[in-house]
């Protein structure tokens, strides 16, 4: 079975994702791909995995897992999609010693353990530290940002070093990742490509972020384009809705308020810049697939 992980990272598409992909799960069954609730599986696999630590799984603890996971028979299921930003840590310990999601190696390690025999895909969203990090602080309990930091620097952490750390550990687990300032105009291609289908295929709900971005008249005028247009591909759907989001765009919902101590315009750009020129290079890494507009 191939099995689909999506693991966040926090503070990017806020399940939303998932619930795209639900919406399509009727049509996606017909070849043969599951994307169960996320009640079904979050508590589960997060007890799975913490409780197996460096063991081996007992026999049968993968087909029992499944079978608690699926509605569906099993046998008749060849992709399995799953969606879970807390199974390599929570928003409180993210930088526990002061290190991005410590416990990766091990968590990674135990689903290959896990699921040995599947073949594994990661999926992975990014988003520039200048947004990130004050979006994570705001989801934990912690008084000071200093502390929620935990003694990291922001201007050198480095999702590469992350998505490094993914690849030494499970090599043979492909990864596909994007950047979350992009998803409005990728959003179809990141739900197409989790479900193992053809680009050119109709799916619900492929523009739904694109529209929290853009005012009314010019949501309609784009979906007006595409009826006239039938035939457009999806590279020029993509050069169509940066001209539209030049003249459309709804500045409230694409600009965000930081404030927090020391973090000037010029702190912010430098944390930008240095997330621009890390995407780069995660996009040169072997086994990883940058999806980009």
């Amino acid at each position: 079975m191939q099995i689909i992980l999506h693991l966040g990272v926090h503070c990017t598409d806020e399940d939303r994702l998932l619930k795209g992909l639900l919406r399509n799960a009727g049509d996606f069954r017909k070849d043969g791909v599951s994307i169960p609730g996320p009640s079904r599986y979050r508590r589960l696999l997060s007890e799975a995995v913490a409780s197996l630590g460096d063991a081996s799984p007992s026999d049968g603890a993968r087909d029992v897992l499944i079978d608690a996971i699926l509605d569906d028979d099993p046998d008749q299921v060849e992709r399995l999609i799953l969606s879970h930003e807390n199974l390599l840590s929570m928003p409180k310990l993210a930088l526990d010693g002061g290190r991005l999601y410590r416990k990766l190696e091990q968590r990674l390690s135990a689903l290959q353990r896990l699921f040995e025999g599947d073949e594994i895909g990661l999926f992975v969203g990014l988003r520039d530290f200048a947004t990130f990090l004050p979006a994570m602080y705001r989801k934990t309990p912690h008084q000071a940002f200093e502390a929620f930091l935990n003694g990291a620097d922001p201007m050198h952490l480095r999702w590469s070093e992350v998505i490094g750390r993914m690849r030494r550990t499970a090599p043979e687990m492909p990864i596909t990742v994007w950047c979350n300032e992009d998803t409005p105009l990728i959003w179809g291609q990141i739900m197409r490509d989790m479900a193992g289908i053809e680009m050119s295929r109709k799916i619900i709900g492929s523009f739904d972020i694109f529209s929290e971005i853009i005012n009314p008249e010019g949501m309609r005028r784009f979906r007006a384009f595409l009826k006239e247009n039938p035939s457009v591909n999806e590279i020029q759907k993509r050069r169509v809705m940066m001209a539209f989001l030049e003249k459309y765009a709804l500045d409230d919902a694409i600009e965000e308020e930081l404030d927090l101590p020391g973090w000037d315009g010029a702190y912010v750009d430098m944390l930008t810049e240095l997330y621009d020129e890390d995407v780069l290079e995660i996009g040169q890494m072997p086994g990883v697939t940058l999806i980009t507009p």
